[in-house]
């Protein structure tokens, strides 16, 4: 089982677990919270068949990754990614997150540049700055996201089932755009995470990206569904073009959270148009 080493806690080793398929320009893919590198699948089978190189790794806390209580920040998950990246020497690299994933992706590209990598997805984005502030008026107020920890302190199963239906909005998509059976296989790749992950990553959400994004030099796609419940799109993708150099928004109309799965014929050909440039 392919790992790397990419900290310590109390003497013991943190390592993150990673896949490495195909052959051809490398595509590094980051998940979204509460999942893992599997969630990826539906991309995945695209990339590989269009004859690209994808990487999926779980992070720290989630999957087959480690599940330390330290290391709960966008600076610690980035330098996670860069570790990955280094170990596998990995040049002219497709960065592509979802959901927390972006953040990673942001991050990494503001705080290591852009020497490994040639362009970059969002799908699902949080940054540029959710939280709801003086001077960032379109956020989301502080009160929802101390429910959010107060709920997983109590009982995080009914939390991750609130949290999955608006994943992909079962009330209005349920049976046509996603089965009861990947629904439950992602609930069931929730309550495998680490308790304490589940609570940390709340906090991570509110961090904020505006300086990143001014700062990422490659060119940049961005897709979000325009009925995201989980990151709303008037409050994160809307607002980051015009922050960007080079970046192209693609609203998926009537998209959830997860267009990956959902919308993947939309966001698969998207994505290969993109790489493809």
């Amino acid at each position: 089982m392919p790992t790397v080493k990419v900290g310590t806690e109390n003497g013991h080793d943190i390592h993150l677990y990673y896949e490495d398929h195909g052959d051809g320009q490398p595509v590094v893919m980051v998940h979204g919270y509460p999942l893992n590198g599997h969630s990826w699948e539906k991309q995945q089978w695209a990339l590989l068949n269009a004859g690209y190189r994808v990487i999926t790794y779980d992070r720290r806390g989630f999957g087959w990754s480690s599940q330390p209580t330290v290391g709960y920040d966008y600076d610690t998950f980035a330098t996670d990614l860069k570790i990955l990246l280094d170990t596998l020497d990995l040049r002219d690299v497709v960065l592509v997150g979802f959901s927390m994933g972006t953040g990673e992706v942001t991050r990494y590209l503001s705080r290591y540049g852009s020497e490994r990598v040639s362009k970059a997805v969002l799908f699902g984005a949080l940054p540029p700055f959710l939280l709801k502030t003086d001077d960032n008026p379109e956020g989301v107020d502080q009160s929802v996201f101390e429910g959010f920890k107060a709920l997983i302190e109590q009982d995080r199963y009914v939390y991750f089932k609130k949290f999955l239906d608006d994943f992909v909005n079962v009330d209005k998509l349920r049976g046509s755009r996603v089965s009861d059976e990947v629904w439950h296989a992602w609930f069931h790749a929730a309550a495998q995470a680490s308790p304490y992950a589940t609570y940390a990553c709340v906090d991570t959400w509110l961090t904020d990206f505006r300086d990143d994004v001014g700062a990422i030099d490659v060119p940049v796609l961005i897709m979000h569904g325009t009925e995201d419940r989980i990151l709303p799109f008037a409050s994160t993708a809307k607002r980051l073009p015009p922050l960007m150099k080079d970046a192209r928004l693609v609203p998926v109309e009537g998209g959830p959270h997860n267009i990956g799965w959902t919308h993947e014929d939309e966001v698969n050909r998207e994505l290969l148009s993109f790489l493809s440039r």
